[in-house]
C-alpha cells in the first residue's frame, strides 16, 4: 500500500522501516530532516509538510510526541487538508482520550476513517515488530487498519470506539507505574535490611509479591542481566515518558470525577524524580529515590 508516515523519532523511525520491510510504499514527513534522511536512504521518499505527506496514500499513520502535536498535525492545515476521503488515518501517538474523540469527529465529518492505535512495548518493541497496539475506532476501520498494524506489531487489539486505545494505554501505564514504584520499594527496603538482592527478588517472583515489574524489568542493578537497572538505566522507556502518561491519567481522572489516589501519587514521585535530573533515564530508575547508587 502507499502509505504516509508523520513523526520519525524513537518510536516512529523502526516502525517506519518494518513497514519498507514489508514492501509498502513509504513518503515519510518529520519537522527534523535528519529523521527523514534515515528513512530515505532505504526507499522512502520525503515530503515538505504534514498535509503533502498525507497527499495520494491510501493510509496515513502519525506518531507524535503529545495532544497538542497530534491537533496541529491533523486540524492546522495538516493531514485531514492534505488527504483524499477515504484515507484510512492511524494516530500511534500516546494522547489523551478527549484528543483522539475530538481529532476522530473531525475527521470522520470530513469522510475519513481514523482509528487511535497507541503502543506497548518500547524501542525494542518498535525495533522487533513486536509492538502491542491498542485501538479505538469502529470495527470496519479497525479490520482495514489491522493488516497494517501486523507489520509492526504482534498483538493487535480491538478496544472499542474512538479514544478507547488511549484509555487502554493510560490506563495501563498507570498500572505499571505504581507496580514499578512498590518493587522498588520493596527491593530497596529488603537491601537496606540485609537482604540479598537476587534472593530476595526470587522469593518475590515465586510468590504474592510477583509482577512484571519484578521478574522481567527488575529495577535494583545486578538482579536481572537484561533489564535497564544492569546498565545505568539506559535504554528502555524513560522515566520522562512515563510522567507525561501518568498526567494523562490524572487529568483523564480529574475530567471524569474518578478518584486515583495511587496513579495521582506515582505521578507526583516521577515528577520529583524528573526534578531530580533523571527524567532521561529508564522509569524502573524511580529507585533512585529509595536508594543511594
Amino acid at each position: 500500500m502507499n502509505i504516509g508516515f508523520i513523526g520519525l523519532g524513537h518510536m516512529g523511525n523502526p516502525m517506519a522501516r518494518n513497514l519498507l520491510k514489508h514492501r509498502h510504499t513509504l513518503k515519510v514527513f518529520d519537522v527534523m530532516p535528519d529523521l527523514m534522511k534515515a528513512l530515505t536512504d532505504l526507499g522512502a521518499s520525503h515530503t515538505t509538510s504534514a498535509s503533502k505527506c498525507a497527499e495520494d496514500v491510501d493510509v496515513v499513520i502519525t506518531m507524535l510526541p503529545s495532544s497538542p502535536h497530534v491537533r496541529s498535525v491533523y486540524l492546522r492545515d495538516g493531514v485531514l487538508s492534505g488527504a483524499a476521503a477515504g484515507t484510512l488515518l492511524i494516530d500511534c501517538s500516546t494522547i489523551d482520550p478527549h484528543t483522539a474523540r475530538d481529532v476522530a469527529f473531525e475527521a470522520l465529518a470530513k469522510k475519513f476513517n481514523m482509528v487511535d492505535a497507541p503502543v506497548s512495548g518500547g524501542t525494542g518493541g518498535a525495533e522487533a515488530g513486536t509492538l502491542t497496539f491498542m485501538v479505538g475506532g469502529d470495527m470496519a476501520d479497525f479490520e482495514k487498519a489491522k493488516p497494517i498494524l501486523e507489520c509492526m506489531g504482534k498483538n493487535i487489539v480491538h478496544c472499542g470506539g474512538a479514544g478507547n486505545g488511549q484509555v487502554a494505554k493510560i490506563c495501563n501505564n498507570m498500572m505499571l507505574a505504581i507496580e514499578m514504584i512498590a518493587t522498588a520499594e520493596g527491593m530497596a527496603l529488603a537491601a537496606k535490611l540485609g537482604m540479598d538482592p537476587k534472593v530476595f527478588a526470587g522469593i518475590a517472583n515465586t510468590s504474592s509479591g510477583r509482577c512484571w515489574s519484578s521478574d522481567t524489568y527488575n529495577p535494583f542493578p545486578g538482579v536481572i542481566d537484561s533489564a535497564p537497572a544492569s546498565r545505568g538505566y539506559s535504554g528502555g522507556f524513560g522515566s520522562d515518558l512515563m510522567l507525561k502518561d501518568l498526567t494523562l491519567v490524572t487529568e483523564a481522572a480529574k475530567s471524569a470525577k474518578q478518584p486515583v489516589m495511587l496513579g495521582a501519587a506515582a505521578q507526583q514521585l516521577y515528577q520529583l524524580h524528573s526534578s531530580n535530573g533523571h527524567g532521561g533515564l529508564d522509569f524502573s530508575s524511580i529507585i533512585k529515590l529509595y536508594k543511594k547508587d
